[in-house]
Order: C-alpha cells, then sequence, then structure tokens
C-alpha cells in the first residue's frame, strides 16, 4: 500500500504518520510548498506523480474566526481543494480518507448524539466549508471516507488543552464557556481508527470522537485536575464557568456537537476510549515532549 497524506504538520497529520510508520505503510507526506491547497495543479500533479493507494487529507482552514472575513480562502482549502483532491484520487484509481467537522451541525440537538444522516446546518462560514467540501470528496471519488470529529488535541501543535495548560501556569483565575457541549478527541485515537476504517475498506460517511462529552469548562477543569495530579507545576486555583455571550466570537459556535459512534464502533477492534482516559495519556506523553 502506498498512502499519501496532507495536511502532515498537523496535529493530527503527525500523529496519523506515526501510525503509517508503525505499520510500515510507504507513505508520501508532501508540505504545503510540494502540494499548494490554494493551487489546484499543485493538488493534480502531487497526486498523479505519487500514484498513490490511498489519499489522506488531514489539510484543512481551520481558523474558525478568521474564516468568517476570510470566507474566499476558507472555501478554496475546505472545498475546492477538497474536490480537486478527490478528482485526481479517482483518475489514478486511489481511495480518499477525507477528515470533517462536527461544525456541519447547528447545535440545535439536544437530546441525542448526531447521526451520520442527520441534517446539517453549519452556522460559520468555516462549518459551510466543510460541508461543502464534504458533498464534492463524495460525488468526485465514490470510493471514499468522509470521517467527521471534534473537539482534536495532541501533544503536538496547538490545541485547547495546550493553551488551557499555558494560561493555567500564569494566571490565578480561567474563565472557560460552559454552554457548549462536545467531545474532546485526542488525535492519536482518531489516526488509529482512521487506519483501522483504510484496513476494512469502508466508504461513505462516518462519526469518530472519543466516548462521553464535556464542556469547555468540564474539559479545562479536567485538564487542570489531571494536569496538577501529574506534577505539573500550575498557577491557577479557579476555573470559572461563562456563557457563550460572555466570550463573543465572529462565528457562532454549535451549542451541542455531540456525535455518535454507534456506526464505527461496530467496525472497529476494540471500544472507543472515554476521552478523560485519553486526557490522560496525552497529558502523560506531553511530559515527555516538553518541547513538542
Amino acid at each position: 500500500m502506498k498512502v499519501l497524506v496532507t495536511g502532515s504538520a498537523g496535529q493530527l497529520g503527525q500523529d496519523f504518520c506515526d501510525v503509517l510508520r508503525r505499520q510500515g505503510v510507504d507513505f508520501l507526506a508532501p508540505d504545503c510548498d510540494q502540494m499548494n491547497f490554494l493551487q489546484p495543479e499543485s493538488i493534480r500533479e502531487g497526486i498523479h506523480a505519487a500514484a498513490p493507494q490511498w489519499v489522506v487529507n488531514c489539510a484543512a482552514y481551520t481558523q474558525v474566526d478568521k474564516a468568517e472575513q476570510d470566507r474566499e480562502q476558507a472555501f478554496m482549502v475546505n472545498r475546492d481543494a477538497a474536490r480537486v483532491l478527490a478528482e485526481s484520487a479517482q483518475a489514478v484509481d486511489a481511495a480518499v480518507l477525507h477528515v470533517s467537522t462536527d461544525f456541519v451541525f447547528s447545535g440545535q440537538q439536544r437530546d441525542q448524539p448526531y447521526l451520520e444522516t442527520d441534517t446539517t446546518g453549519p452556522l460559520s462560514v468555516y462549518g459551510q466549508s466543510k460541508q461543502e467540501g464534504e458533498a464534492e470528496v463524495l460525488k468526485a471519488c465514490p470510493d471514499s471516507i468522509v470521517l467527521r470529529t471534534a473537539w482534536l488535541y495532541g501533544a503536538r501543535g496547538q490545541n485547547f488543552v495546550k493553551t488551557m495548560l499555558r494560561l493555567a501556569r500564569e494566571r490565578d483565575e480561567l474563565r472557560v464557556v460552559a454552554d457548549q457541549i462536545g467531545t474532546p478527541t485526542w488525535t492519536r485515537d482518531l489516526a488509529d481508527a482512521m487506519w483501522q476504517l483504510m484496513q476494512k475498506k469502508q466508504t461513505g460517511l462516518f462519526h469518530y470522537c472519543n466516548e462521553g462529552q464535556a464542556s469547555w469548562h468540564e474539559f479545562a477543569c479536567a485538564i487542570v485536575e489531571d494536569a496538577r495530579a501529574l506534577g505539573y507545576a500550575l498557577k491557577v486555583e479557579h476555573v470559572i464557568p461563562i456563557t457563550t455571550s460572555e466570550y463573543p466570537t465572529p462565528a457562532r459556535r454549535p451549542a451541542y456537537s455531540v456525535l455518535s459512534r454507534e456506526k464505527i464502533q461496530a467496525l472497529l477492534d476494540k471500544p472507543i476510549p472515554h476521552w478523560r482516559q485519553s486526557l490522560g495519556l496525552m497529558l502523560k506523553e506531553l511530559q515527555q515532549c516538553p518541547d513538542c
């Protein structure tokens, strides 16, 4: 098997490339100079030259708030480049795994996790661009997996966990939104699930996140609690819950974006870990890599 991985410098891309290394898989991980998502011909040339069996797209425009003012570039990366990537993969008989997001949902559903079949309704430019990217990928390359996920964090790259740890070292008090509910998801767990889906030759739309759910405030409290138990030196004394209206942002976030894991769990070789379990493992990993 030969795999081409886009977005390999990101937190998910790095963990997925680690999975491929452990499996002894031949893979290419072009950087943004070698495959520029703002230049369609660069994508076509890269995929045709590589002639892989799989194209795994971990690249995305993820600056949710900036996208509100940078709509054109967000759609160029998340929709248009995704379409060209899928068309190019189809032309060389490659399958595609495309990573998407919980932001395709409106968040108005509160009684149960979102199924793959539930109606989407993004609230932001970022969510709209990812939703349209999903549709383009599935249309251009029938042998595609679109995998939605949520609230990603890992030992490498920038994310909520690392931001909270930095602020907890600097401040006595943190104020964190408590009325947005989702599921923190460790990139290492997601990367393993991606590999399993590829091995099982699946196609179509799937959801993956860790088990359980939390508000951002609950997530922040868990980060502080678990990090302190592991010996992290933290200054913070209080983590204060606030409302979304007290922390306004340019882009609207879904108030509830928990994803159902029922469909993908039936295919995986082991139970999906709970987010608290995975958070502890990630914090231990981060201790071993202070420069991550």
